[in-house]
């Protein structure tokens, strides 16, 4: 009799676990092969209940009978993973059904995308993935800057790091410019640190424009690390409140990057303005600017040092409201800005650069073609649907 109440526990268990499992179809609307674009799942899209844990699911492709790399995130910190992660492959014009299962990924995930504030360095922010690697500054450097001591940064400008290695490179950098053993000014082979951001944008740092004039926050004042992981990174970075002649700017900013991605996504939290431009640096104003405001995105090719490099920007259909070539005498304000809508509140935008040594685009023509390209991605999502 235990027996058979034991077999009938197991059946149901299993039973119960099989009825877990979800088969989801992804559609690629696009004439174009995808990657590197990344699933957003929710309990609440697969249709589990509440006490399920996204953490004990995996994904799996059914038509190669092989597992995905996914990842989850807790995105309000209260200890319960809200999204997983995966990134499909998808052929152009077609659709592939995946299983989402109750069980691990056999194969060991390897971290991609990271992020971690650097106290040793004063107190940076820095975040990376297999492509790219950015980072800004916080109120230690700039009160240096206000103390007149020397070693300290006072913007609110993006750093890009110009790495041209697929293996994470933020701790290795920083560990040997803080214990004396080389510096990440110097490209040893890994790439390097050569991109000037001063009072500039940098990479995709916002002002607000009033009456002709740019005024921008300084140094971030907090920050708080959401997830790293083999898929994605993103913080939050928060900005005291600033004076845009006469106007009250509140600012807070959730920036992410997700493997395989040259861009950044910024989403930025702010009051007291309707638009916010995120700007590009011109620096020597030797480079070259495109845009296309139809399509979403603007960018800047340029000579640094003995390569060259495009940074870009690149805005949802219908938010990316004008662009503006802001060239002035004035050291590092030169930028170009694209004006970005804000909506309830918030200005989404995906900011990013590609350098000649480091990534597959070796002329302005082929970085365009990639803006181009990542714009219409975002303006056509792939589409997950649920199998009932």
């Amino acid at each position: 009799m235990k027996k058979y109440l034991y077999i009938i526990t197991i059946l149901t268990a299993n039973f119960t676990a099989f009825s877990q499992n979800k088969i989801i179809t992804i559609t690629n609307n696009l004439k174009i092969d995808r990657e590197f674009e990344t699933i957003e799942l929710t309990k609440k899209s697969l249709g589990l209940n509440t006490n399920s844990k996204l953490e004990d699911y995996a994904v799996k492709d059914i038509s190669s009978n092989s597992f995905l790399e996914t990842q989850t995130v807790d995105t309000d910190g209260d200890g319960n993973a809200d999204l997983l992660l995966f990134q499909p492959k998808m052929k152009a014009s077609s659709k592939q059904d995946f299983e989402v299962l109750v069980g691990k990924n056999p194969s060991e995930s390897k971290v991609n995308c990271y992020s971690r504030f650097v106290p040793e360095r004063t107190d940076d922010y820095a975040w990376e993935n297999n492509k790219v690697a950015f980072r800004t500054y916080g109120p230690v450097a700039q009160k240096m800057v206000e103390d007149n001591i020397a070693g300290g940064t006072l913007t609110s400008g993006i750093d890009a790091w110009l790495k041209r290695v697929d293996y994470p490179i933020i701790n290795k950098w920083y560990e040997k410019a803080t214990n004396g053993t080389g510096t990440y000014h110097k490209d040893t082979g890994e790439g390097l640190d050569n991109f000037h951001v001063g009072n500039s944008r940098g990479v995709g740092g916002i002002a607000v424009n009033v009456d002709g004039k740019y005024y921008f926050s300084k140094n971030f004042i907090s920050w708080k690390t959401i997830t790293t992981g083999p898929i994605r990174t993103s913080f939050i970075l928060n900005y005291a409140d600033w004076d845009a002649k006469g106007n009250k700017i509140t600012e807070s900013k959730l920036i992410s990057l997700d493997y395989g991605s040259q861009l950044s996504r910024f989403e930025i939290n702010i009051t007291g303005t309707k638009t916010v431009s995120a700007g590009l640096t011109l620096h020597d104003k030797k480079g070259t600017i495109a845009t296309n405001i139809k399509e979403g995105w603007l960018s800047y090719w340029e000579p640094i040092d003995d390569s060259e490099i495009g940074t870009g920007l690149v805005a949802q259909k219908g938010t990316l409201a004008s662009f503006d070539h802001h060239v002035t005498n004035e050291k590092d304000l030169s930028n170009l800005y694209g004006n970005i809508t804000v909506k309830n509140n918030k200005a989404i935008y995906y900011v990013g650069f590609g350098w000649k040594k480091g990534s597959p685009y070796q002329t302005k023509q082929e970085w365009e073609k990639y803006l181009s390209s990542f714009a219409e991605k975002i303006n056509n999502p792939l589409v997950v649907k649920v199998k009932k």
